[in-house]
């Protein structure tokens, strides 16, 4: 058996010392709905449900640029259960003891564009919808607005300017 020199030990230890713990926090974890739900109610924690479709650009770029930002990533892990939901693929979920197509789901909510984000708490109750693209910003902002439960106390317009000052 071949041993390891003091050196090679030494870099060993300084890579496992300063890796990330666990590779959840630098990727977003997504759910099915139910299983999203589930989640959310054991760790009581808010629910964010992104809608997209595979032919969605914006969807395409808010993966890419938004949901890859590490402040957000580190922000939704901790205060979110994330879903993905693509209405276009087949699939069955239960909301409120109802059974639900994708498609018949996403249609009772009003959502026809592309993407649009749902926020839920997690006794599945709708907080808001956001429609369209979301730049990173903006978004940061409105996670932790809702994250932080502020909703329940103050408006957005009130959020910001607390954010401001």
């Amino acid at each position: 058996m071949k041993r390891i020199g003091l050196p090679a030990l030494i870099i060993l230890f300084f890579i496992m010392a300063f890796m990330p713990v666990g590779a959840s926090n630098n990727k977003l974890q997504w759910h099915s709905f139910n299983e999203g739900l589930a989640k959310a109610k054991k760790d009581k924690k808010m629910v964010l449900i992104d809608f997209y479709t595979d032919w969605c650009g914006y969807c395409k770029k808010m993966d890419a640029e938004t949901y890859s930002n590490d402040k957000i990533i580190q922000y939704l892990n901790s205060k979110y259960v994330l879903v993905k939901i693509n209405p276009e693929k087949s699939g069955d979920l239960k909301y409120k003891g109802t059974d639900y197509s994708l498609s018949s789901f996403t249609r009772s909510l009003g959502i026809n564009g592309y993407p649009s984000t749902l926020f839920m708490e997690y006794d599945e109750e709708l907080v808001t919808l956001v429609p369209g693209y979301i730049q990173t910003g903006e978004f940061l902002n409105i996670i932790e607005f809702l994250g932080e439960r502020h909703y329940k106390t103050m408006k957005y317009e009130e959020f910001l300017k607390t954010k401001k000052s």
